[in-house]
């Protein structure tokens, strides 16, 4: 199955056309005819199958067939992870959390923060093409990025978790995770958070988790982290 995607499509949508791009990459790259069916979903859960009614590699037509609202976990994941040094790594994460499974990313600026800007039309894209790769309904939310310490001043509800590598009283991340729970768990750069980040964040209702025995690149921490909250809830 190939996922189309399309936000202007609601569950009301009778007819629509696919923008030139796309067009052309149906009907030149794919080879679709009229009368081939095509399945899109518009990102917040619903998965349409339209069938196409005119195949213009400029302005391709298609009607909806059926309409169904996909199911969603049990579960949300907010993950805020400091950018990397090397953008390209931070991209990584991005997809394979998408392909994994994740809700929100809020890129947040922290003391030892290397990078401090995003490119979070680049980003979008990248969380738009793992999301129609692994066939997933949900287009996580990006946030714009924000510095740590406006970020842990926000109300949040649910289990908030911050992982680092200092040598304080730390419990285990799959440990202290329950299943079907609102979960926000905080990540930090190549040099980690600061002792201060760590005490404000504490403050503010974090616990403090390892993921390991190993020293982890926030990329992979991030990951980590995000397979464990899926673990945990595929286990029930």
């Amino acid at each position: 199955m190939q996922l189309f995607y399309n936000p202007d499509i609601t569950e009301k949508t009778i007819e629509f056309s696919f923008p030139k791009e796309e067009s052309n990459h149906i009907v030149k790259v794919l080879r679709k005819s009229v009368g081939d069916t095509l399945n899109i979903t518009n990102g917040n859960g619903w998965l349409f199958s339209a069938e196409i009614t005119l195949a213009n590699n400029k302005n391709c037509l298609a009607k909806i067939t059926s309409a169904s609202l996909q199911q969603k976990k049990p579960y949300t994941l907010h993950m805020a992870v400091a950018p990397t040094k090397m953008n390209d790594r931070y991209e990584w994460f991005l997809e394979k959390a998408t392909e994994i499974g994740i809700d929100t990313i809020t890129p947040i600026i922290c003391e030892h923060s290397e990078r401090k800007v995003i490119k979070k039309d680049r980003y979008e894209k990248i969380l738009l093409s793992a999301m129609k790769q692994s066939l997933n309904c949900y287009l996580p939310k990006l946030n714009d990025a924000i510095t740590f310490n406006d970020f842990i001043q926000q109300d949040f509800k649910g289990d908030l978790f911050i992982a680092h590598c200092e040598e304080t009283d730390k419990k285990s991340l799959k440990q202290q995770l329950s299943p079907k729970n609102n979960t926000t768990i905080l990540i930090g750069p190549e040099g980690d958070f600061s002792v201060n980040e760590i005490e404000k964040a504490i403050t503010n209702g974090f616990i403090p988790v390892t993921l390991g025995d190993t020293r982890l690149r926030t990329e992979t921490a991030a990951i980590v982290a995000c397979h464990s909250v899926a673990f945990v809830n595929e286990s029930i």
